[in-house]
């Protein structure tokens, strides 16, 4: 057998190994899910970016610190749209002062309430345990009788528990649509458990 021959037989081999390895992924596609999230709300790293740059601000460490975030719960629901993207809806919820663009602070707490639909892009399915994914979609905020739009823009790390469940761990980059939105940073932690029945492919 020539060496030609023996190296086309192992691309064939390769290809076919491929395939099914792709065929394999497709059966792992995210069943419908419920999940709780912790999350902070960092408005003072995001305005310290804007008024320098993000190299000023690593290079400072002129981060904002966990005391000075806000924190608040969410909830979502998400469903596997294919092996490697996943639909996600969210509500969440905290007290705050929200710093408005072009508005003094009140003083005063009050209750943001926050949805938003995004699709995940994960870098493996739902076969590995870790995968790394990124995030993008698009929202409504509420805070004072203020309406507000903003684009999630995020990254992400799921971990997966026997398919069972997932902890999802995630920093987005919320730029705001309208001028009643501001830009901040939202950082959650979370844990997905999973509802119905599983799909089939």
């Amino acid at each position: 057998m020539t060496k030609f021959t023996r190296m086309i037989l192992a691309l064939l081999c390769l290809q076919t190994t491929n395939i099914f390895a792709q065929e394999d992924d497709e059966k792992y596609i995210q069943q419908p899910a419920l999940s709780i999230h912790f999350l902070l709300h960092d408005f003072r790293t995001a305005n310290n970016i804007r008024n320098s740059s993000l190299s000023s601000v690593l290079a400072n460490k002129q981060f904002g610190k966990i005391k000075e975030m806000s924190p608040g719960l969410a909830i979502s629901y998400s469903d596997g749209l294919s092996s490697h993207f996943d639909f996600s809806v969210t509500l969440a919820g905290s007290f705050l002062d929200y710093p408005r663009r072009n508005a003094t602070l009140s003083g005063n707490e009050k209750f943001l309430l926050e949805a938003d639909a995004s699709v995940r892009g994960k870098m493996f399915s739902d076969k590995y345990w870790f995968t790394p994914y990124l995030q993008g979609g698009i929202g409504v905020s509420k805070f004072q009788g203020y309406y507000g739009a903003f684009m999630p823009l995020g990254v992400g790390i799921q971990i997966n528990f026997f398919d069972e469940a997932f902890l999802l761990i995630n920093s987005q980059y919320r730029v705001p649509v309208t001028e009643s939105a501001n830009y901040h940073f939202y950082h959650s932690i979370g844990l997905a458990g999973n509802i119905g029945r599983k799909k089939s492919k």
